[in-house]
């Protein structure tokens, strides 16, 4: 008996519209045009799977694709948008190529929002948000996401300590040394804080943790980069307390 194959394929091209979808036609133009007509050369007939980041992902079937527009039909939901754990990313900006990498991998690794935080040793005091933000799309159309990262604006460590929710357990990354990172963690909202190549200067090192929710957290033996540490803490959350 032959099996029936997969529909939609799963090699479907996947692509993230920014207003909320539904059953019907969809004109797609702009980038998103050039991507499915120029990039995957779909042709009438062929599914792409859409998601919007309200509802969840639905199935469209083209039915023109011109050099400047596609239109699709939008046939039927196919999931709802995703339950998403309660974990922030936290961290000090970092020079533009490595700052993308985080962004990518935290939007892959299922966090829920990313706030940049100013330190003083960060080399870097101000983030093209808009990039980042388009980063996080693409992450999320490989891997299957239908809820993207917030993205907050930076702020300042003092502040960020000042109003920091009572509820939220902060999990620093400290290179000085923490509780394993897979003791510290707990169930419950939760952010990790990740500091500047440079790591956190004294004072604000005893600011953290002098904030009641925060915990001092060890990555192992190995000092690592920024953008490493960060996919490395995230990586244990998510196993110990996440939806891994």
């Amino acid at each position: 008996m032959i099996a029936t194959p997969a529909w939609p394929p799963r090699s479907t091209p996947r692509l993230f519209i920014d207003r909320p979808l539904g059953l019907g036609p969809l004109q797609v133009d702009g980038p998103a045009a050039h991507y499915l007509a120029g990039v995957m050369r779909v042709k009438a007939g062929e599914p792409v799977r859409l998601f919007d980041d309200v509802t969840g992902e639905w199935l469209g079937v083209v039915a023109t694709a011109g050099k400047r527009d596609v239109t699709l039909d939008v046939t039927e939901q196919l999931a709802a948008r995703e339950a998403v754990p309660d974990l922030w990313l936290v961290a000090a900006p970092l020079k533009k190529g490595r700052v993308d990498w985080m962004a990518e991998k935290a939007c892959e690794l299922g966090v829920a929002r990313y706030v940049p935080v100013l330190t003083r040793r960060a080399v870097v005091d101000k983030l093209n948000l808009d990039r980042l933000r388009a980063h996080m799309i693409e992450a999320a159309e490989q891997c299957g996401r239908t809820a993207l990262p917030q993205v907050a604006e930076m702020v300042k460590l003092p502040a960020l300590l000042r109003d920091w929710p009572a509820d939220r357990a902060l999990y620093f990354a400290d290179e000085l040394g923490g509780i394993a990172a897979r003791d510290a963690i707990r169930p419950g909202p939760a952010a990790i804080l990740i500091g500047p190549e440079g790591g956190f200067d004294d004072d604000e090192r005893a600011a953290i943790r002098a904030l009641p929710q925060a915990v001092g957290m060890g990555l192992g033996p190995r000092i690592l980069r920024a953008d490493t540490a960060a996919a490395a803490a995230i990586a244990v959350w998510m196993a110990v307390a996440g939806d891994w």
